[in-house]
């Protein structure tokens, strides 16, 4: 893997193609957690069947977790990979007019999502883990809308969730078409691409603060 991972070209692609698999992720996510808003039974039904099928726990799950950490990881090396070869600073730099602000602090908002996942997980991976794993409590498969408004009570984190879930936003609107553009698609659709792009990049995490707004005030 070192290997074919040895060139700039590579490590952009195995990039962008992680990327889009978490693209993939976030869209299922955001399905699953904006039934919770309609249906609390088809949320619970749905997050029942995602903790307790094996190929979801033991095989998609190790994939996720390994996509994300191998996504930011891979996001270091190339911003330190930049950095290095910026040995004239940037002489001709004119601000936005050679990238936007955006581009230019795709690691600043990646660090800033890295933190919230790790604040995701710890919020409802860990104690998912130890409800099966450590206390090996028995199943119930309707405590999970009960378990995720609770987790919005605090005015504090659905505040933290919200500014992450913008800063998520700003992160995909360049990252998505970036990824498109590094995978070589240049063409007649790519206009499109990058409208959809956009507006995936505001309408998911949008939908997402919703989500959180909502249970609070409903709890």
């Amino acid at each position: 893997m070192s290997g074919i991972l040895n060139t700039s070209i590579a490590r952009k692609i195995a990039m962008a193609l992680s990327g889009l698999f978490l693209i993939i992720f976030l869209t299922q996510h955001f399905i699953i957690n904006f039934t919770s808003v309609v249906s609390p039974e088809s949320f619970n039904e749905i997050s029942h069947f995602m903790g307790t099928n094996p190929l979801v726990q033991f095989l998609l799950q190790p994939v996720l977790i390994f996509g994300v950490v191998f996504h930011f990881v891979m996001g270091f090396i190339l911003e330190l990979q930049n950095r290095a070869a910026r040995t004239t600073g940037y002489a001709v730099y004119k601000g936005s007019a050679n990238a936007n602000w955006v581009s230019r602090n795709m690691i600043i908002s990646g660090l800033v999502v890295l933190a919230f996942m790790g604040l995701h997980f710890y919020d409802f991976w860990v104690p998912e883990m130890i409800y099966k794993y450590v206390e090996f409590n028995s199943e119930d498969p309707n405590r999970y809308y009960e378990e995720l408004v609770h987790k919005f009570e605090s005015p504090a984190r659905t505040g933290i969730y919200a500014v992450s879930f913008i800063l998520l936003a700003l992160h995909l609107w360049h990252g998505f078409q970036s990824a498109f553009q590094t995978m070589g698609v240049n063409n007649k659709y790519t206009p499109a691409i990058k409208n959809l792009g956009k507006a995936f990049a505001v309408l998911i995490p949008f939908g997402f603060v919703v989500i959180a707004i909502f249970h609070h005030f409903n709890h």
